[in-house]
């Protein structure tokens, strides 16, 4: 216990005085993110804080691990998919990488972290176990290369990808201490405090950005939480998945009308419900704290119901449902 009493706290502030260096060297080496046409900030804002997630977070891993706190098995699934997905988010931060050596890699990360995992879980509906063998290993490789792109696409404003990731990981925190699982708490701690640390200089207005290495990174880091822990309490996933709402509704509904429409779902926009709403009430920090606000009074609960009380894809439908009302209503997938 002493371990966690000075590395919990020392992640959180090794992320916060990463972050101020990166943004130190950002704006030494010129690495401005530059508002255009498709932007949603107006001031040239350094880039690449994310990397201060990566690091505190993966180095906590390495304590734990090598204090036998967590398996072999998760941290070297953990590691090795996080490494990939960072280093390739770096080189895509300080230059350009294709699209398509991008998403190679991205799957590349995802099968390594589900065959050190163990491959997906049984779905569990009712009281059944549905065991989904290779149909699973295919679902959960799109579904963490889906989570880790979704979470680039939805960082477009100040603090809303931090928000998330704290909020989500608090709540998952307080689930798993009310279900007596201290130990599997561990890691969603850890990047809830290393997201903290990046959220203090990227809050509205943001000081750093957190690059596309940030982003991924957390993406996928939450998408293989969640796996991990429905091998251990299978309740958890659905747990996971209400938690992840606002982004996972967001991101779906605005691919899905953009492919209707034909478009490039590749290609840079700001059609998603959170830009919309961030142009309409002509800042950030209100739509950065609604999401807050809704993760916490209305998708946490919800959480914890599935959790506990069973009835867990019907409770996922019931906290849906108004995300998906609101991002109709902000003109998710919408032309600008």
């Amino acid at each position: 216990m002493l371990t966690l009493a000075w590395l919990l706290p020392a992640v959180l502030l090794l992320s916060w005085a990463v972050t101020g260096g990166l943004r130190q060297y950002a704006l030494h080496r010129n690495l401005l993110d530059v508002p255009n046409q498709r932007s949603s900030h107006s001031v040239p804002t350094p880039r690449g804080g994310g990397m201060a997630i990566v690091l505190s977070f993966l180095l906590a891993l390495l304590v734990l691990w090598l204090c036998e706190w967590i398996s072999a098995s998760l941290a070297v699934a953990l590691l090795g998919a996080g490494l990939l997905v960072a280093l390739i988010g770096f080189l895509d931060d300080h230059g350009h990488v294709p699209a398509r050596w991008r998403l190679l890699i991205h799957f590349v990360a995802a099968i390594w972290g589900l065959y050190w995992l163990g491959g997906a879980p049984a779905v569990v509906v009712g009281d059944t176990n549905i065991e989904l063998d290779w149909l699973g290993v295919v679902l959960g490789t799109f579904y963490l290369v889906w989570l880790l792109n979704l979470y680039n696409f939805m960082d477009g404003i100040d603090g809303i990808a931090g928000i998330e990731a704290v909020t989500t990981c608090l709540s998952v925190v307080l689930i798993c201490v009310l279900m007596g699982r201290w130990q599997v708490a561990l890691m969603p701690a850890v990047l809830g405090l290393a997201s903290l640390g990046f959220l203090l200089w990227n809050f509205p207005p943001a000081k750093i950005f957190m690059g596309d290495a940030g982003s991924g990174f957390l993406g996928l880091m939450l998408g293989m939480l969640s796996l991990h822990m429905a091998w251990v309490e299978p309740q958890l996933f659905v747990s996971w998945l209400i938690l992840l709402g606002v982004f996972l509704v967001d991101a779906s509904v605005t691919l899905v009308r953009r492919l209707l429409r034909g478009e490039k779902i590749y290609q840079a926009h700001r059609s998603h419900a959170y830009q919309y709403a961030s142009r309409r009430y002509g800042r950030h920090l209100p739509v950065t704290l609604a999401v807050a606000a809704i993760n916490l009074f209305w998708l946490a609960p919800l959480a914890v119901w599935a959790a506990f009380h069973g009835n867990d894809w019907l409770v996922l439908s019931l906290a849906y449902v108004p995300l998906v009302l609101l991002a109709l209503k902000f003109r998710a997938g919408q032309s600008d």
